[in-house]
Order: C-alpha cells, then sequence, then structure tokens
C-alpha cells in the first residue's frame, strides 16, 4: 500500500488522484482549506482518507502541515503538490501585490512542502514528488503571464529537484496538463485589479476563452488520475508528463518555435565569442 500526501483534494485532479489511489487500497492524506472538503474527503475511506486543513498561503502551514501528516502514518511515499490557483490579466493589469499572493501559492508553498518531506525521504533513500504544473509552464499565451510564470518557476524548481535528488534514490515528476474539467475557469481564477481597455482585443481574449470553454474542457480529471498513476507506478517513472491532445500539441508548437529561432538566429548567436 502506498502512502499519499496530497495537497488540494476539494477539487480538480488532486480531487480525482485522491479518488483514484483510494480506490485501489491505497493511504491518502489530504489536504484542503475548508473543514466541510476535509469531511467529505475522509468520507470517501474512512480510516485510509485522513484530512489535515492546510493554507499555503499562511507561512510556516506547509511545515506544520507536513509535521502532523508523518505522525499519522509510518512515512509519505508520494507528495503531490497540487493545490494551486490561476490568474488572467495582461502583465500591466496585474498588481505587484496579487502576483506575489499567486507565487506563495503556487510556488513558494509547494516549495515549502518540498522542503518539508524531503528529510524523512532522503534518510530512506525512497520517495516520490510529483508537481502538478501546467501546459502553461512550457507554452505562455497572452493574459495568463503570471499565472505562467509561476508555472515557468515550479517547472524549473521540479526539473532541477529531479538532478538534485536522483542519486539519493528520490523520483521526481512534473505533470503539465492542459484544459480538464475540473473547475480551474472558474472560483479557481482570480483576475487582474486594473482593466485598461486597450488589451481587450487581445489580453482579455485569454479570460474569454476559459470562460467561453468551462465545463466543455476536453481533459477528464478521472482519467488523468489514472495516467498519473500508471506513470508513477512505472520502474522508471518520466520526469515530465504532459496530460492532454492539447497540452502536447501546443508545447510542440513552441518547442518548434524556439528550435526555429535559434536556427535562424545562431551565426549571431555565435558571433559573440573571443576572437582566436
Amino acid at each position: 500500500m502506498t502512502t499519499w500526501l496530497i495537497t488540494g483534494v476539494s477539487s480538480g485532479l488532486g480531487k480525482a488522484l485522491a479518488a483514484a489511489a483510494l480506490a485501489r487500497g491505497d493511504m491518502v492524506i489530504g489536504t484542503a482549506r475548508r473543514d466541510a472538503d476535509l469531511v467529505a474527503f475522509e468520507s470517501q475511506a474512512p480510516g485510509r482518507a485522513l484530512g489535515i486543513q492546510l493554507d499555503l498561503a499562511v507561512p510556516g502551514s506547509a511545515a506544520a502541515a507536513v509535521a502532523r501528516a508523518e505522525a499519522m502514518v509510518p512515512q509519505i511515499d508520494r507528495l503531490v503538490n497540487n493545490a494551486g490557483y490561476g490568474m488572467v490579466g495582461a502583465i500591466e493589469e496585474t498588481a505587484i501585490d496579487q502576483a506575489r499572493a499567486l507565487f506563495d501559492v503556487n510556488v513558494f508553498g509547494p516549495m515549502a512542502m518540498i522542503q518539508a518531506v524531503l528529510p524523512a525521504m532522503r534518510a530512506r533513500r525512497a520517495g516520490h514528488i510529483v508537481n502538478i504544473t501546467s501546459l502553461s509552464g512550457f507554452a505562455p499565451w497572452w493574459g495568463t503571464g503570471i499565472y505562467g510564470a509561476s508555472k515557468y518557476a515550479f517547472e524549473c524548481i521540479g526539473q532541477t529537484l529531479a538532478q538534485e535528488l536522483q542519486p539519493l534514490g528520490i523520483a521526481v515528476t512534473n505533470v503539465a496538463p492542459g484544459g480538464f474539467r475540473t473547475g480551474f475557469a472558474g472560483t479557481a481564477l482570480v483576475e487582474a485589479e486594473r482593466h485598461i481597455p486597450d488589451y481587450d482585443d487581445g489580453a482579455r481574449q485569454s479570460k474569454l476563452s476559459l470562460l467561453a470553454g468551462r465545463g466543455n474542457e476536453h481533459g477528464d480529471p478521472a482519467k488523468a488520475a489514472q495516467a498519473i498513476l500508471a506513470a508513477l507506478d512505472e520502474p522508471a517513472p518520466p520526469r515530465h508528463l504532459f496530460l492532454g491532445e492539447d497540452a502536447l500539441r501546443h508545447a510542440r508548437e513552441h518547442f518548434e518555435m524556439l528550435e526555429g529561432e535559434m536556427q535562424r538566429w545562431e551565426a549571431l548567436s555565435l558571433s559573440t565569442a573571443y576572437a582566436l
């Protein structure tokens, strides 16, 4: 039986992944901000679904939550950093305080969770850290720059972490979903404080697109959860897992654009060396 610690089990991929892990007999410690969500989570599998209240925006809350979790079970096999939220708005429209608040939850909160679980994992030379990032951490699109920046940062943390922990027997997998019916475009979506009309025909379209597609996204969270389970159970699990046709398509388009730029400007790039 695998023991999981999953943040944000009240909705989205966190909820679906927790349900899939419980359905196969695993133990899941799940976090949520509201007591009602914790009660609903624990009712799925009494004794194997254990809830902890956690608000990643509160300093010190991650370390306290991990300490509680480690007191509940012999060990935590897998940490899943899932909790977070989205934001839309042009860069110019987004208040610095809004950006900081987003990074506190999407970057620094998960980083604190990672730092809190690693001592025990290092002592055992075993464990798996799973980071739910986003397609936006690879292929940015206008109107979502601050959210994408948080996912870019988390992608870098996860990719670097994988290099640092491989010699210690600890695996790291970054999961980058595309559009899934998780409620992302609902209550979990924050809008920039300012409204600058010049962006109505450009960056503002990201919000309109997300709202128009809400509830009709192609991705099924339950199938995403099964795909994550299958990947993590592999003897050599992936460091990167894209989920959804749109994630693969847009990531490939972005990588092809970058390759094209490098080829086009290769001579100029190489012109910067000292002359021999």
